[in-house]
């Protein structure tokens, strides 16, 4: 178990550095790239539900997608049916721009993935959407940390301290 978890940390680390490398190139921070992969992997979607699949908050939500529609990557359009509903989609010319940035991790994990049989890729496959499920909801018990106020230690009844 403790070889898996630091085999999993180093590969999750090496993609946080890979994805910053492509963050950088695009100009804008890493976490907006990795929302905007979620776009690319949901389609189009609300800011909601957008938020639902990263585990950010509503609020969050709304500055990456201001930041992306600023960059050029993202727009909003509205719901033909219902005016006050909102889409985020990616404009697919200024994604593929990023996209080419992946084309060297997509060949190398094509190669490693074809050394695998089938029934050892169905495995990975649970393997990693089960992680995901369980970092989302690592994630959700983060910011519930996060929203509690740390207790302060009481203060000592008493003289002030000397100067």
């Amino acid at each position: 178990m403790q070889e898996l978890e630091e085999a999993m940390r180093r590969s999750s680390a090496q993609g946080v550095l890979y994805g910053q490398a492509v963050a950088n190139v695009a100009g804008i921070s890493g976490s907006d790239l990795e929302c905007l992969d979620f776009l690319n992997l949901e389609g189009r979607v609300t800011a909601g539900r957008l938020a639902e699949v990263t585990g950010l908050t509503t609020g969050a939500i709304t500055g990456v997608v201001d930041r992306l529609e600023r960059a050029g990557f993202v727009r909003r359009e509205r719901d033909e049916t219902d005016r006050r509903k909102v889409y985020i989609v990616t404009v697919p010319e200024n994604a593929a721009r990023i996209g080419r940035y992946y084309l060297p991790m997509q060949e190398a994990m094509h190669r490693l993935w074809s050394t695998y049989s089938e029934a050892e890729l169905q495995l990975l496959l649970r393997f990693a959407n089960e992680g995901y499920k369980s970092v989302l909801e690592a994630t959700e018990k983060l910011k519930g940390l996060l929203d509690t106020p740390e207790e302060k230690p009481a203060k000592k009844r008493g003289r002030p301290p000397r100067r």
